[in-house]
Parts: structure tokens; C-alpha cells; sequence
């Protein structure tokens, strides 16, 4: 995996606003999910098309991925400051797949679940436990130092990583978020606790990288110097961005889930206590 030209004739680790690099492969794989969306969506009847704020959700959603696979973040990531790969990582985990996720109708996905093994495999993959383990490890398997040191050698499996984190994240959403009955969401309650615990491996793995007394990822300590961060610092600021902003958006969704779980719950005891007066006025 080589820098641009641009980079190589600037050895001091200037980034020009200017530049903006762009990976046909990001571009190929984004175009025809977006093309199959559009395509899926022109099949739908009335009350089941996606709405403008549905459509928005989900091709914004691959406008971040894109953003972060390409241009300044990715040059960034790449090839000077392990702390804008954490920053693409949480994009790629944290932002982009649940909003995917609540972008697309459940209409939409239930035809895969004609063929006879993800009818099968479904329903075992999608529980909160499983979905939990996938995410956890996935994300601690990447930043073992080989694995990560072997990601940032070689571009393809640099995509593979990327594509890893995208999936498992998914998988760690669907539990929140599932838009089809036939796999629930988890209660309010179960959510709660869900993101709760899901804030718990993240942080630990970020611990680990930030107590580190030498630089974990050898790519990072022979790149040229940006903004006058040493390698040491780079790896700290980087564990910190996963510790902080990655915990952190946990409790604001644990938040939102909160404040869901108790309008459901006043909407029902209203609806009750309605039934109620109803039958007493009898």
C-alpha cells in the first residue's frame, strides 16, 4: 500500500485541502449498494416505499462511508496518525451501519430469508448474545498488534478489515434496531443493558493500546511526523478517541432508548387507565 504521489513528494506530512484522493473500489462497491437500493425501492407499493427521511438516512449513510475511505481521513489514517484510523473506525462502526440498518425497510430484506440457510442461521445469529460476541471479537481480533500491523502492510486486507468492522457492527446494531418482526429487536430494558455492556469491551481494548509503553503499530511509528505529534502521543490520542467518544455514544443511545422505553410505557398506562374509565362508566 503506497501513499499518493502527492504525500511522497512531501515528506513532512503535509495534508492538502486541496487533494482529495479517491478508491475506484469504494466508489464501485458504494455505487452498486446505493443501485440496489434505488432499484429495490422503485419496487415497493405505496405505504411500504422508503420516505425521503428513510432514503436520506440511508444514502447518508454511505456518504460517510465514503468520506472515510477516501480524501483526508483515509490519506490521514493511512499512512501518518493511528488516531484518524480510530476516528474512521468509529464511522465505519458506530455511525454509518445503524443508520443504514434504520434507512432500509424490513420489506426489503425479507426475501433472504426464503433460502432455506439464512431461514436457518438467522434466528441464531441475530440473539443479543451472539451479536454481542461477533462485535467484541472482531473488534479486539483487529487491533491485536499483528493482525493491525499485517492490515496496514497489505491494502487488500486493509479491506477486508474495513468490510469485518462494517458487518460485525451490523450484526452488534441489529438487536436495537432490527427493522423485521420475524428477527425482533430486543425489549427496551434488554437494550439498555445490551449497550451497556457493549461499552465494556471497547473501552478495555482502548486501555490496553493507551497503558502501552512503546508503539504498538510499527507503520505508525516510521511515518513522517504531522503536526508535531510523536508516535507515542499518536497512540494515546487514538485510544483515548475510542475510549471517550466510543463509550460516550453508547450512553447518549442507551439515552434515546430511555426516553423511548418511557413514552411507550406512558402511552400504555394512558391507554389503560382510558380502558379503565371506560369500563367503570359501564
Amino acid at each position: 500500500m503506497h501513499p499518493p504521489v502527492a504525500l511522497l513528494l512531501h515528506p513532512a506530512a503535509r495534508i492538502a485541502l486541496s487533494e482529495f484522493t479517491v478508491h475506484p473500489s469504494t466508489v464501485i462497491g458504494l455505487v452498486g449498494v446505493g443501485a440496489l437500493y434505488h432499484w429495490r425501492a422503485r419496487q415497493a407499493t405505496s405505504p411500504g416505499s422508503p420516505g425521503t427521511a428513510q432514503r436520506a438516512t440511508f444514502f447518508g449513510a454511505l456518504a460517510l462511508i465514503f468520506l472515510s475511505l477516501n480524501g483526508w481521513l483515509h490519506d490521514l489514517s493511512d499512512y501518518y496518525l493511528f488516531s484518524a484510523h480510530m476516528v474512521q473506525h468509529l464511522v465505519l462502526t458506530l455511525v454509518a451501519p445503524p443508520l443504514l440498518i434504520m434507512g432500509t425497510p424490513g420489506w426489503m430484506l425479507r426475501p433472504a430469508l426464503r433460502w432455506p440457510i439464512v431461514r436457518t442461521l438467522a434466528p441464531r445469529v441475530t440473539t443479543a448474545p451472539m451479536c454481542f460476541a461477533i462485535f467484541t471479537v472482531v473488534l479486539a481480533a483487529w487491533h491485536l498488534p499483528p493482525v493491525y500491523n499485517l492490515a496496514m502492510a497489505h491494502h487488500n486486507i486493509h479491506i477486508v478489515q474495513h468490510l469485518c468492522f462494517m458487518v460485525a457492527a451490523t450484526f452488534m446494531w441489529w438487536p436495537v434496531l432490527s427493522p423485521l418482526p420475524e428477527l425482533p429487536r430486543v425489549s427496551y430494558p434488554a437494550q439498555m443493558l445490551y449497550l451497556f455492556l457493549l461499552s465494556i469491551p471497547m473501552s478495555l481494548i482502548a486501555i490496553c493500546i493507551g497503558y502501552s509503553d512503546h508503539v504498538l503499530y510499527p507503520a505508525y511509528s516510521s511515518a513522517p511526523r504531522i503536526w508535531g505529534i510523536t508516535p507515542l502521543q499518536d497512540q494515546l490520542i487514538g485510544a483515548l478517541i475510542m475510549w471517550v467518544p466510543g463509550g460516550l455514544f453508547f450512553f447518549v443511545i442507551i439515552s434515546v432508548v430511555f426516553f423511548k422505553w418511557q413514552q411507550v410505557d406512558g402511552e400504555d398506562s394512558t391507554a389503560s387507565a382510558q380502558v379503565g374509565w371506560r369500563v367503570a362508566a359501564r
